[in-house]
Parts: C-alpha cells; sequence; structure tokens
C-alpha cells in the first residue's frame, strides 16, 4: 500500500514536473511569438491591394531598370509571402525613398525601419531629401494606422521605385499595385 501511494506522488511529481516544464517552454515560446510578430507587424496589416493612384508630384521614371508589363523575382519580403515571389511591374517612378519609424495612429507598438516611404507621401516635405532624425508626417496609408501618424526618417536613398504586381507564396488572391519596392529589392526573371 505504501509503495503504491509513492508511486503515484512520485508519477503525479512527474506529471506536474513536465506540465511545468512545457508551461515554461510554452511562456518562452509565447515570448518569441510576440516579439517575431511586433518585428513583423508592417507585413501583419500592410495593404494588400491598392488602387494604383500614385500621390501628386510624383514623377514617371524617364529610364528605369525595369519598365511597366517587366516580369520580375522580388528578392525582399516586406509582407508575408512577398519574398521570392515572381512579380509584374505596374509602376516605375523616380523619387526619394525613405526608412521610417512611427508610432502608429491606431495604437500599438513603434514601427521600426519601415521600408518604404516616399518624398511624396510625406506631408510639406518639398523636394530636398530629408536627414536622418526628422520629424515627418505621413501621409502614405500602406499599413493600417500610418496615414497621419508622426513619423521619423532613418535613412534615405534617391531612387526608382516600382510598383508591382505579385502572386503570394504563401497563396492567396493576387497583390495588385503593391508600394514600394526598390531596384536593388528585385531581379529579372
Amino acid at each position: 500500500m505504501i509503495k503504491k501511494f509513492i508511486m503515484v506522488i512520485a508519477l503525479f511529481m512527474l506529471i506536474f514536473g513536465v506540465a511545468a516544464c512545457g508551461k515554461s517552454n510554452e511562456s518562452t515560446d509565447n515570448k518569441n511569438m510576440e516579439s517575431e510578430s511586433v518585428s513583423n507587424m508592417k507585413m501583419d496589416h500592410m495593404e494588400h491591394s491598392s488602387s494604383g493612384e500614385v500621390p501628386k508630384g510624383l514623377k514617371v521614371a524617364e529610364n528605369p531598370k525595369y519598365k511597366v508589363g517587366d516580369k520580375v523575382i522580388l528578392k525582399e519580403g516586406h509582407m508575408a509571402g512577398m519574398k521570392d515571389a515572381e512579380a509584374t511591374i505596374s509602376g516605375a517612378f523616380d523619387t526619394t525613398a525613405y526608412v521610417v519609424n512611427y508610432t502608429p495612429t491606431t495604437g500599438g507598438p513603434k514601427v521600426k525601419n519601415h521600408k518604404w516611404v516616399i518624398q511624396e507621401e510625406l506631408k510639406e516635405a518639398g523636394d530636398k531629401t530629408l536627414k536622418p532624425g526628422t520629424k515627418v508626417v505621413i501621409e502614405a496609408d500602406h499599413m493600417e494606422g500610418m496615414k497621419g501618424a508622426i513619423g521619423e526618417i532613418v535613412s534615405s536613398e534617391k531612387t526608382t521605385v516600382y510598383m508591382v504586381d505579385y502572386k503570394p507564396t504563401t497563396g492567396g488572391p493576387e497583390v495588385k499595385n503593391h508600394k514600394w519596392v526598390t531596384e536593388e529589392e528585385v531581379t529579372s526573371k
């Protein structure tokens, strides 16, 4: 009887010990997932397709490396299913593209290093390239809570930006008029 009692106690301790370890790992996994979801928030809340309307004053590229209708492969993954997706160029424009940090107008954590917001999508940005640290009001609506958000310039580059149509590698409907990818983020098919 005592042996059975000790065996039952030992069994309970083993079960609780395994459950506690599982819970500890689960807690760590949840923290990792939470951290990952914050860093990937830009992917989860991006507008997948847009009207194709471009900001006022944006100039069509005179001599882009990739022309409207060209087939390309996307080398970067701004959104889930974007990296390595086949795409078609739907617009090419010469501008200054910015990496920005901003706090969404809808609340939530600060979005860091969002690529890309262009010169014409920043309120009263003028024609001069803005320096890192410059505070801006973002007029783009690529993501939920972006339009009207106060942001800060992280970096900039004068480049050709492309609007693309692509089929996500993760499945789902074709994304139309995704804004923006730079020349360095695409390669010929």
